[in-house]
C-alpha cells in the first residue's frame, strides 16, 4: 500500500514542471553539480584554479577515467562489473612479475596488461551471457578469485624496478603534460566514438533498452553482452598500465574497493542502472566531479573519512535522481 509521501511524490513527478525538471536534472545535473564545486572551491582555495593542481586533478583521475569508460558500456546493457580493482591489481601484478623475474620487455609488459584484462572480461561475459549467472554474482566472484589470485603469485609483495619503457604510459611527460592525461582524454574520444557512431554502439543501448525486444530484432545479444565485458576488462588492463606506471611498482592492494568509485562515476555521469542511458560524455564530467569533490575538500582540510561520506552522498543523490525518472517514463509510457 502506498503512503501518502509516496503518492506526493509520484504526483509530483507526473506534473509538467516535474516532468521539465526531471528531464533537466537528467541531462544536465553532473555539468551543473560540477560548475558548481568548482565554483565554491576556487572561491574558498586560492590555490585550486591553478594550472598545476588541475593537472594533477585529471592525472590522479585518469585510472578513475578508463575504467570507468568500460563500465559506462557495462550499465548502459543494465549490467554491473564488480571485478575492476581485482583485474587492475592482478594485471599489474601478473605483468611486473613477467618484466622483474623473466625479463620482459616493457612494452610487452603493456601487451600483457591487456591481454590479462581482456581475458577476465571475457571470463565474465561467458559467464554471465552463456551460463546465466546474474552480473553480480558472476563479477563478485571473479572479484574474490583475482584478488586472491594476485596476492597468491606475489606472496603479497610488492614488485619493484619496472622497466621505465613500462613506466612512461603511467609517470611520463610530453610537452610538459603528463602522458596519462593525453590517453584519458584518448580513451574517451575512441569509446565515444564507438559507443555513438557504430552499429556495436547502437546494439549496447537497445539491449540495455528492452533486451527482448532486441533479440527479437535480430542482435545477437550474448554476443554483443560478452564483447562489452572483453572491453571492459581490456580497459581495466589499460588502467593497471597507467596506475603501476605512475606507482613505478605493481602492489597487490592496488584498487581495493576501486570498482565503487568506477561504478559511481558512470552513475554521477548520468548513466542509468536500469539500463538503456549512458553516455561516455557523461561519465567523463563524471569523472571529474569526483576528482574536483576529492581535491576541492583536501585543500580544505577535510578528513578523507568526510570525503567518503559526501561522496556517498551524491551517489545516493544521482540515483534517486535515476530512480525518479525511470518512475516517471513508466508512467507515461
Amino acid at each position: 500500500m502506498e503512503t501518502t509521501a509516496t503518492k506526493s511524490l509520484d504526483s509530483a513527478v507526473q506534473a509538467p514542471w516535474g516532468s521539465r525538471l526531471l528531464h533537466f536534472a537528467s541531462r544536465f545535473t553532473v555539468l551543473i553539480a560540477l560548475l558548481l564545486l568548482i565554483s565554491t572551491f576556487s572561491i574558498l582555495s586560492p590555490d585550486f584554479l591553478q594550472f598545476d593542481n588541475w593537472s594533477n586533478i585529471i592525472l590522479q583521475s585518469a585510472t578513475l577515467g578508463i575504467a570507468a569508460s568500460g563500465a559506462t558500456l557495462v550499465i548502459i546493457i543494465a549490467g554491473i562489473d564488480l571485478s575492476v580493482g581485482s583485474v587492475i591489481a592482478l594485471a599489474g601484478i601478473l605483468t611486473a612479475g613477467l618484466m622483474v623475474h623473466q625479463h620482459l620487455p616493457g612494452w610487452l609488459g603493456w601487451v600483457v596488461c591487456l591481454v590479462v584484462g581482456g581475458l577476465v572480461g571475457l571470463f565474465n561475459g561467458l559467464s554471465i551471457s552463456w551460463l546465466g549467472l546474474s552480473a553480480f554474482i558472476a563479477t563478485l566472484s571473479t572479484l574474490a578469485m583475482g584478488r586472491g589470485l594476485t596476492l597468491a603469485y606475489c606472496n603479497g609483495q610488492t614488485i619493484y624496478n619496472l622497466p621505465d619503457t613500462f613506466s612512461y604510459l603511467g609517470s611520463g611527460s610530453f610537452l610538459g603534460i603528463p602522458v596519462p592525461i593525453y590517453i584519458t582524454l584518448l580513451v574517451f574520444i575512441v569509446m565515444h566514438f564507438l559507443l555513438s557512431q557504430t552499429v556495436f554502439g547502437h546494439e549496447v543501448y537497445a539491449i540495455g533498452g528492452n533486451r527482448e525486444a532486441a533479440r527479437l530484432a535480430g542482435i545477437n545479444v550474448r554476443r554483443v553482452e560478452t564483447l562489452v565485458y572483453v572491453a571492459a576488462g581490456r580497459m581495466s588492463g589499460l588502467a593497471s598500465i597507467v596506475l603501476t606506471g605512475r606507482l613505478t611498482a605493481a602492489l597487490p592492494s592496488s584498487a581495493t574497493g576501486f570498482e565503487l568509485d568506477v561504478i559511481a562515476a558512470v552513475v554521477i555521469g548520468g548513466a542509468s542502472l536500469f539500463g538503456g542511458r549512458g553516455s561516455m560524455v557523461g561519465t567523463f564530467f563524471g569523472v571529474l566531479t569526483i576528482g574536483v569533490l576529492r581535491n576541492g575538500l583536501t585543500l580544505m582540510n577535510v578528513s578523507p573519512f568526510w570525503v567518503q561520506f559526501v561522496q556517498g552522498a551524491v551517489i545516493f543523490v544521482a540515483v534517486l535522481l535515476d530512480a525518479l525518472g525511470q518512475r516517471h517514463r513508466r508512467a507515461h509510457g
